[in-house]
Order: structure tokens, then C-alpha cells, then sequence
């Protein structure tokens, strides 16, 4: 699979489907959805010019990766202490993937519409907290050292997650009190059909197809954990990786069934490749 990817012989989506596949990451655990890179950073031009690198977020780090958010993740590793000893340091408290952030993106779609209310109660949450623009979500994440969401392969080819085909009654944002419907799209897409076409053409541009391999070695690869992981400022919580928690040996079925829950909703770092 890889040597037909370096020969351009299968797409970048492809390849990332591939390499979700072989991680564990599978469509039927939402704590363990495909995981899919943000790939751009441009999300008010009237037009998307690909053949500008400025457009393109920077594909060798964490997606928060300001020099400020930097500082802070740096500071937050090196002055951590668990008086326990019990917990490894970490750059980041939440995940890149988890149960809340696919049902997030997908709120518009069944069964995920469902899964949503389920989880707030029997009600949709606060209308100022769902995914209700493009534009604003990438800003969120530059304003946020806390949310660190990348996205879900749906974001490359599924148009209709973005309207709200089935009218659901999602609120109005407080400050605007703009009615939440259909997601708000970048400038520079003329509809959800338009966004999902240039959003993928954007995945397998030249500049992705020369730095994608700097994002896989953060989620998937050598900067996943250890030594390179913590240079790379890319160190999460530690129950989210695989082997972190031997539930088999917690004789205590509340303690083991906590955690359980923890992981599950947390987030799961993938399968080292």
C-alpha cells in the first residue's frame, strides 16, 4: 500500500482510509472513527487558490500549532506533576478523536441526529456549541488551546452531512441569533457539492501529496509517542493509547467500569503503524 501511494498509483484518500483500516479505526466505534487530517487554513477568500502553500495548514504539527498554543502545550508537559506518580506528563487533556466530536460533525445525520440527543438528555445542545459553520470551527480551534478535533473522512466526499435535510430544530446562536440550519461554508464554496469538490481536490493537491506523510508520522507513526512524540509536542492524555491501561488486571468492577467509560469517550490514539 505504501509503495503505491509514494508511486501516486492510489489518492491520498485512499491511503488514509488504508492506513485508518490497518490502526483499528473502523465506521461501526465511534470512539475509534477514521481519522482525517484539517488540510487547509483558508476559510474566508473568495477564492481558493491551491497553488498558494499559504492556503494549507501546516502538516507537521498538532493542529493547534500557533507559537502561543505551543507555549502553553510546552509549559503544561513540563510543569505537570502527578502526585501519585501514576499518570504521564501530557501536552494535550483532550483528543483529535472521539465519540463527541464525530457525533458532532455528523449531528445533522441519522443515526448520529439520535446518538446526539440521547447523549444531551433528550434535547440538542446549546446551539453556540454545535457544528454550525466551517469558518467558525477552524476558528475555534485557533482561538482554543484546549480543542484539538481533526475531522472525519466525511469532510472528502459526503455533501449532505452539511444540510439540515431532515429540519431539525437546532437553535439560534445567542450573540447573532442566527438560526442554526444548514452548516455555513467557506467563501469559496458556492455549495456543500462545491465545498466537498474543492475540499478534496485540496487533499490531493501537490502540496498535501509532499507533506501528508509529516501528518501520518503524528497519528499513526514514529511521533505517535515516546521520545519523538514529545519534541513534536504531540503527547496526549495517557489512557487514550493502546496497552496504556491493563483493565484485565482491575479487580474492582465500579473502578474498571470508570475507566472503560473514560476511554471510550476520550478518545483512542490509533494503533501504532
Amino acid at each position: 500500500v505504501f509503495q503505491k501511494w509514494v508511486n501516486r498509483e492510489i489518492s491520498n484518500f485512499d491511503y488514509l482510509i488504508q492506513l485508518n483500516t490497518m490502526a483499528g479505526r473502523t465506521y461501526n466505534d465511534l470512539a475509534q472513527y477514521p481519522v482525517f487530517p484539517w488540510i487547509l487554513r483558508d476559510y474566508t477568500s473568495e477564492e481558493l487558490d491551491l497553488n498558494n502553500p499559504a492556503v494549507f495548514r501546516d502538516l507537521s504539527k498538532p493542529i493547534e500549532c500557533s507559537v502561543v498554543f505551543i507555549k502553553i502545550s510546552f509549559f503544561r508537559y513540563e510543569n505537570f506533576e502527578d502526585p501519585l506518580g501514576m499518570i504521564d506528563k501530557f501536552h494535550y487533556g483532550t483528543h483529535y478523536s472521539n465519540a463527541a466530536g464525530v457525533m458532532h460533525y455528523l449531528i445533522r445525520v441519522e443515526p448520529f441526529t439520535t446518538l446526539h440527543i440521547q447523549l444531551q438528555s433528550g434535547r440538542f445542545d446549546c446551539a453556540d456549541r454545535q457544528f454550525h459553520s466551517i469558518p467558525a470551527t477552524w476558528q475555534a480551534l485557533m482561538d482554543n488551546p484546549n480543542d484539538v478535533k481533526e475531522l472525519i473522512p466525511e469532510f472528502f466526499y459526503f455533501p449532505e452531512f452539511l444540510e439540515n435535510q431532515n429540519g431539525f430544530n437546532l437553535g439560534q446562536l445567542q450573540m447573532s441569533k442566527e438560526v442554526v440550519n444548514d452548516v455555513v461554508l467557506p467563501k469559496w464554496a458556492h455549495s456543500p457539492e462545491d465545498f466537498i469538490y474543492k475540499h478534496r481536490k485540496a487533499l490531493e493537491s501537490e502540496y498535501v501529496s509532499a507533506h501528508l506523510h509529516e501528518w501520518i508520522d503524528l497519528i499513526f507513526g514514529y511521533k505517535q509517542r515516546g521520545p519523538a512524540a514529545v519534541e513534536a509536542l504531540n503527547v496526549f492524555y495517557y489512557c487514550t493509547y493502546e496497552g496504556a491501561v491493563d483493565l484485565d488486571a482491575l479487580t474492582d468492577e465500579k473502578e474498571r467500569k470508570a475507566l472503560e467509560g473514560m476511554i471510550n469517550n476520550f478518545g483512542q490514539t490509533p494503533c501504532q503503524l
